[in-house]
């Protein structure tokens, strides 16, 4: 079970995101674990790295992915590329091109969100141009309903079709990422989980926010998730990379 953490950029700054809405009020993150971050990324990569155990970090660049790639984050970016870890760039790309300057930044999976994705031909495009092992489709739900752009793709029925489609098209991975779960310690929707697992058996499938502790992830897992998207239980010291299931680890935590 992969635990990968999460940086939620805004303005150069590491921010607490909760609830997807209203980025502009999100505060910096201010420790991780105990170590004093104040908004900084690298530090609190470092943090995630070196005291919790994680060895993959996603960066959503909220700017970027409110006003286009052009407002990507670039030094931010660059720097976290450096501290020997795999990390996924969620920069608003919906494009090739995009894509192809995300893996020139450092990113090693570059990923595609509903939230911005015009078509999902234009997902198949990216796969295209930098492979499909290095694309993750993010399956943006808010209460389980698929978040689009007024532009985006027509005649999208559910948050399964939705993972089938990106599957057809060519990603390795699918992150179901609800955004009013994120910071919220809601807990995770493990029916969806579920569903989207049915819906799309050839993928990597990623959760995202809700993780509240160990339990969810043994929980994940069983549902058959092989990672999780997490951030407030690492920043706030209740989870580290070594409670995550190893595979087909049966657990006591395990909640329904």
């Amino acid at each position: 079970m992969r635990v990968v953490g999460v940086i939620d950029l805004r303005g150069g700054r590491a921010v607490h995101a909760r609830g997807g809405r209203r980025r502009e009020a999100y505060a910096p993150v201010r420790t991780v674990a105990g170590v004093t971050v104040n908004g900084d990324a690298i530090v609190l990569a470092r943090g995630y790295i070196d005291t919790l155990g994680v060895r993959e970090l996603y960066v959503a660049d909220l700017d970027a992915i409110e006003h286009g790639v052009d407002d990507m984050q670039r030094g931010v970016i660059g720097g976290l590329a450096t501290l020997g870890v795999p990390l996924w760039v969620d920069a608003g790309t919906s494009t090739a091109a995009a894509a192809v300057k995300a893996r020139e930044l450092g990113a090693t999976t570059v990923v595609v969100g509903l939230e911005t994705l015009p078509t999902f031909d234009a997902l198949g495009a990216v796969c295209e141009a930098v492979g499909g092992s290095r694309v993750a489709f993010s399956l943006d739900l808010r209460n389980g309903v698929p978040v689009t752009s007024p532009n985006g793709p027509v005649g999208l029925s559910s948050a399964t079709d939705a993972a089938m489609r990106a599957a057809a098209a060519g990603v390795s991975t699918v992150i179901v990422l609800d955004l009013a779960r994120v910071g919220t310690g809601a807990g995770v929707d493990l029916q969806l989980m579920k569903a989207v697992r049915k819906a799309a058996p050839g993928v990597a499938l990623i959760a995202g926010g809700g993780v509240r502790d160990a339990a969810d992830l043994h929980a994940l897992a069983a549902a058959g998730c092989d990672g999780a998207l997490v951030a407030t239980a690492l920043l706030s010291g209740v989870l580290d990379a070594s409670q995550a299931p190893l595979p087909g680890e049966d657990s006591p935590l395990v909640r329904e």
